[in-house]
């Protein structure tokens, strides 16, 4: 079993250098290769897989370019990674699960280091430190919170980040299987939403993180930071300022946005752990279109800042390692329309109606309503690798007839 732990490091200056000089040069032969292939296909020739391209770029095209020597002075292993992201991008766009590849930007794209354990020495790691190739022993700001070298643990793989002038390590552990005591109690649903986080079937409400006083205080810091910034950018084409004040707004930019990050992320992780601890046999949830929710220019900004991708990201994984089934309802399950009681479909209501009220006397909270619903729904998808099994996925309807599909 393959984990993966992320903490902050504290590089040395010379560290700092050829972490950025890495990341520099694995975005230019990502964007090299995106640009390469688009050259060929301009010219009628066959598409390059990134193998290809690995092969050409080292015995064709540097030999005969000195000038581009310095892509050999950082680790090849990273070079590597990024001609196969650049490869796994171009797959998606060929299997029509994603748009053609963008160039990335320098200081607007997440771009990482690659590294890999090549000998017996490397990815070693120290209750305080962590070596890593090409680098060397980094020292870490997280003490003891990477599994240690000492205690038998093994370190596959990682990347190295960079983000508002802070560096990150993601180490790829290995460990064993741990043993999954069988969950007992009753399954829950949960429906995800704007005004509350999380509305859990048991009766548990999870507020919403982004109205809190903390992160509009953030908020507001942060608009006032970005006005600044677009007030050197016009003083700058007027001679008035220059461009290290312009990289010093930018990090103040970058670190309010960071920060507000890091507190949403905290908040998802300690919801997430709360509600797996309560051990339930099995997790219910909505397949949400995000993507057509961030088309509503009223609600896309407050969509975004709800993290739902991330939040059903993180929820597959902290069930695939407590061994909780994790259910995914269809997008048009009626949720919040089904009266949980008779069963019947209330086809006006209303996204302002907060109360859902049945014609059979049922009254109730809208979205405790449509948890109880995801809790007993009978058409449903099991997502975990963990959890595969023989469940009815229906065709149409709600109650209709479903065929067996092996997930």
């Amino acid at each position: 079993m393959l984990k993966s732990f992320k903490t902050e490091i504290n590089p040395t200056p010379e560290q700092e250098v050829k972490i950025r000089k890495t990341i520099g040069v694995c975005r230019y032969v990502y964007n090299f290769y995106l640009a390469h292939n688009r050259e060929l296909h301009e010219k009628g020739e066959k598409f390059m897989s990134g193998k290809r391209f690995s092969v050409w770029l080292n015995n064709e095209f540097l030999p005969g370019n000195p000038e581009y020597g310095w892509i050999k002075e950082v680790s090849s292993k990273s070079v590597k990674k990024s001609i196969e992201d650049g490869c796994t991008a171009f797959t998606k766009f060929f299997n029509h699960q994603s748009k053609f590849p963008k160039f990335k930007k320098k200081g607007k794209s997440d771009v990482k280091m690659y590294f890999v354990k090549n000998n017996p020495g490397d990815c070693a790691c120290e209750r305080h430190r962590i070596n890593i190739p090409t680098l060397g022993w980094v020292r870490l700001k997280e003490k003891g919170y990477i599994p240690t070298t000492k205690d038998g643990w093994k370190i596959k793989s990682g990347t190295v980040s960079q983000k508002a002038g802070r560096y990150y390590v993601s180490a790829l552990v290995e460990i064993p299987d741990a043993h999954i005591a069988n969950n007992g109690s009753n399954g829950i649903g949960i429906d995800f939403g704007l005004k509350d986080f999380a509305i859990i079937s048991n009766g548990k409400t999870y507020k919403n993180i982004n109205k809190s006083a903390g992160i509009r205080k953030l908020d507001k810091q942060l608009r006032r930071e970005q006005k600044s910034l677009s007030r050197k950018y016009e003083n700058l084409k007027k001679g008035e300022t220059t461009q290290k004040n312009i990289q010093k707004q930018k990090l103040k930019v970058q670190k309010l946005h960071h920060r507000i990050d890091n507190i949403r992320k905290d908040y998802i992780n300690k919801t997430i752990a709360e509600i797996v601890k309560t051990k339930p046999s099995y997790i219910t949830i909505e397949d949400l279109n995000v993507s057509g929710m961030m088309k509503n220019r009223h609600l896309s900004k407050a969509v975004a800042s709800q993290k739902f991708y991330e939040v059903r990201t993180r929820l597959k994984a902290k069930c695939e390692e407590n061994g909780i089934e994790l259910r995914v309802v269809d997008r048009w399950y009626p949720s919040s329309k089904l009266c949980h009681c008779c069963g019947c479909i209330k086809k006006d209501l209303k996204l302002s109606d907060r109360i859902y009220r049945c014609a059979c006397g049922y009254v109730a909270d809208r979205d405790y309503n449509a948890s109880l619903n995801l809790r007993d729904a009978v058409t449903y998808e099991v997502v975990n690798e963990s959890k595969r099994k023989y469940v009815p996925k229906a065709i149409s309807g709600i109650y209709g007839c479903g065929v067996y599909k092996n997930l």
